[in-house]
């Protein structure tokens, strides 16, 4: 027997908790805005940091666009590099060979990164997470070695160089400082941001979650899993290839680094230190990495991965709670170990 559909002035009643917790979630908190903020605030706090800021930044959009995927919709990726290497590269060959506006240039990016991740969805719908795994990863070392073999179009293990960007809307140069560029990205990161926020708590968001709890409860409510589960691959592809584009833009050089099995694996230890399932959890993940990484190789130069290592083996064994929430190591309870 199917569940009851009486509705309310033409919203059915399971709908409706659906778009009130989503509604609810959705608000913007004022330690939201305090957050956002602080991001703005740095570029005039740290004026000799505007490179490491617009990494910064790059990373976040990678993260958040991996955690679409895998915080809610339960899809594991260790190839999400390929949007991100095909995004820069797009937006690196069409500044050098045709000069376009960087906007322009970042949609073109978008719209290749979201078709590469429709096409291959098709593959990713398929079996078990380690399928998924596999695949991925299959897929990104496609193009790294397209790539690599393309050198009259991608410079091949030498990198795209003599990439040369015009002025943002003919006005904003790209500066050596990095002003212009961390102005641009921050702009990006917190505009996609909001769409992928409202994306999440939106109905459509909320299914995902559904699907990746429980596909088979899902499938057999009328949830049209594998349409879901594209849609949002697709998204994720294209946010990847946004940060990919800005990447590109903002140094001026295209390489099969950005193609490297380490810029998957990177994002995904982002996520593990952030937080899977929430937004912020990418980019607070992206911020911790990338200024351990840049402060441990600094003091450890050959040993720095060693305590970013002793870091994720922390996390996973006490849990991303308690170290949140370090009171919760002394309650007792319900739910609670003593």
């Amino acid at each position: 027997m199917k569940a009851t559909t009486a509705t309310r002035g033409g919203v059915s009643a399971p709908a409706m908790p659906l778009r009130a917790a989503g509604a609810r979630w959705s608000r913007i908190r004022p330690v939201e805005v305090a957050f956002w903020a602080v991001a703005i605030a740095a570029a005039f706090v740290l004026p000799s940091g505007f490179l490491l800021l617009n990494e910064l930044a790059i990373l976040a959009l990678f993260a958040v666009s991996l955690d679409l995927i895998l915080g809610y919709a339960g899809i594991v990726s260790l190839g999400h590099a390929a949007f991100f290497g095909l995004g820069a590269y797009c937006a690196a060959l069409l500044a050098k060979h045709f000069g376009i506006d960087p906007i322009l240039g970042l949609g073109i990016s978008a719209a290749l990164s979201a078709l590469l991740g429709l096409v291959t969805s098709v593959l990713v719908m398929r079996g078990s997470d380690l399928t998924r795994l596999m695949v991925t990863l299959g897929v990104a070392l496609i193009l790294y070695e397209i790539a690599n073999k393309l050198n009259w179009l991608t410079g091949g293990a030498d990198g795209l160089t003599g990439v040369t960007m015009v002025p943002l809307f003919g006005t904003f140069e790209f500066d050596l400082f990095g002003r212009t560029a961390y102005t641009y990205s921050i702009i990006v990161l917190a505009v996609l941001f909001f769409i992928a926020r409202i994306v999440v708590h939106s109905p459509f968001g909320m299914s995902l979650q559904v699907v990746r709890q429980n596909p088979l409860r899902a499938a057999a409510m009328g949830v049209a899993v594998n349409r879901r589960r594209a849609a949002v691959y697709t998204l994720a592809a294209a946010y990847a290839g946004v940060a990919g584009a800005l990447l590109a833009q903002t140094t001026g050089f295209a390489s099969l680094d950005v193609l490297a099995f380490h810029r998957s694996a990177d994002v995904m230890l982002m996520l593990v230190i952030g937080g899977v399932g929430y937004l912020y959890g990418g980019i607070i993940g992206a911020i911790i990495f990338k200024v351990m990484q840049d402060w441990l190789s600094g003091i450890t130069p050959q040993y720095w991965e060693f305590w970013i290592g002793l870091l994720l083996v922390v996390i996973i064994v006490v849990g991303h709670e308690k170290l949140t929430r370090p009171w919760t190591w002394f309650r007792r309870g319900q739910g609670a170990k003593p």
